[in-house]
């Protein structure tokens, strides 16, 4: 079986190298791959959220993504000889007021009871952890056996797997979906086409507005608008990635070995806009500042804005459309690092079998209307 998959940020080439594993033959299609949203995440990697709270099967989704993350990572980097980026060497949530306080509490106790290792500290052990830490911290939470990945790095251990593994990567853009009473293949900006038995459609925001795709095939997948900041020292000015909360606002801040400091990340709703802002970089120092005050003296590296995918219930998008051999990998929205592993094996399995994983089967693209 040869499939043709249209994207390549995190999830399209997430699939693409699982695909590969398993036997199938792949060609990858994306002008720019990894240059979108996969390019500007920070890339944390946090075990829950209370945006998770009411939503089980998406819980239950980023815990067996979560669940695979290490072993992925480590069969991804043997194969491609390029690392990840990948730390599990804890992360930190912390309150700055009282308010936000009892946000951590809630939350602890959500973690907890979805089997998750959590810990409580004080004001003093969260400063003896993070130093650099604002004198006003209340308290918080340490997750010991989370942390983060580099999205850059990542990707370009993909494309790196992908091509050792023998797939294909073609840097143009899809203009047409091809179907002949199922999905065929896809058509080219330059008019020559691709053809495969299968086609995967991973390409974020601009999944549905693809030519040839019959109405009501794909929902709407909208952009939702982030801009993020990257910082830099001589040497990690944090040790772990961390979340902040004050006054019902938060700010995350994810350090690398090499003393970036990832800062995110607005959200916006501003369509296909990708404008980095005066407003919103001064969103984002004014945030990183109340948390870590030293932070003004460190150089700004770096200002972007990607498009989270958003589906129209917000959740991911995963499966079989109506059309025959047309998949949908998309609506990540602002967790599509996270659940990379995951989407990739459901993806995967699909594709080889037929059969769809129980984690997925909530995501099927028949919960809406055509």
């Amino acid at each position: 079986m040869h499939v043709v998959i249209v994207g390549g940020g995190v999830i399209g080439l997430g699939i693409a190298w699982r695909s590969l594993e398993r036997g199938l033959g792949v060609t990858v299609v994306d002008p720019e791959p990894a240059s979108k949203a996969s390019h500007v995440s920070a890339g944390m990697l946090p075990p829950a959220n209370e945006l998770l709270y009411s939503q089980e099967d998406l819980l239950r989704l980023c815990l067996a993504s979560r669940e695979r993350y290490p072993s992925f990572v480590e069969e991804l980097e043997a194969v491609s000889g390029v690392p990840t980026g990948y730390r599990r060497d804890g992360l930190l949530d912390v309150a700055l007021d009282d308010e936000s306080l009892d946000v951590l509490g809630g939350l602890h106790r959500f973690v907890e009871s979805v089997g998750v290792t959590v810990e409580s500290l004080d004001a003093r052990q969260c400063r003896e952890l993070e130093p650099t830490l604002a004198p006003t911290v209340r308290g918080g939470l340490l997750s010991p056996d989370d942390g983060a990945v580099n999205p850059r790095e990542l990707t370009a251990s993909l494309l790196a797997a992908v091509s050792a593994r023998g797939g294909t990567l073609i840097r143009r853009r899809v203009t047409d979906v091809l179907i002949d009473g199922r999905a065929v293949g896809v058509r080219l900006d330059d008019g020559t086409t691709v053809h495969g038995d299968r086609t995967v459609l991973s390409a974020g925001c601009w999944t549905h507005l693809l030519g040839g795709l019959p109405s009501g095939a794909v929902p709407e997948i909208a952009p939702a608008k982030g801009q993020i900041l990257r910082l830099r020292s001589p040497e990690p000015y944090l040790r772990r990635a961390t979340r902040a909360v004050a006054g019902g606002s938060g700010v995350y801040l994810v350090p690398r070995a090499d003393g970036e400091l990832v800062v995110g990340a607005t959200y916006e709703e501003r369509g296909y806009d990708t404008t980095v802002t005066a407003g919103g970089v001064a969103e984002l120092l004014d945030k990183v500042r109340a948390v870590l005050p030293g932070a003004a003296g460190l150089e700004l590296a770096e200002a972007a804005a990607g498009l989270r995918p958003g589906s129209p219930d917000g959740l991911p998008v995963l499966g079989e459309t109506c059309v025959p051999d047309l998949l949908l990998a998309t609506g990540h929205s602002r967790i599509g690092v996270q659940l990379a592993p995951v989407t990739a094996d459901v993806i995967a399995e699909m594709l080889v079998s037929g059969e769809v994983l129980d984690v997925a089967k909530a995501f099927s693209v028949d919960r809406f209307p055509r």
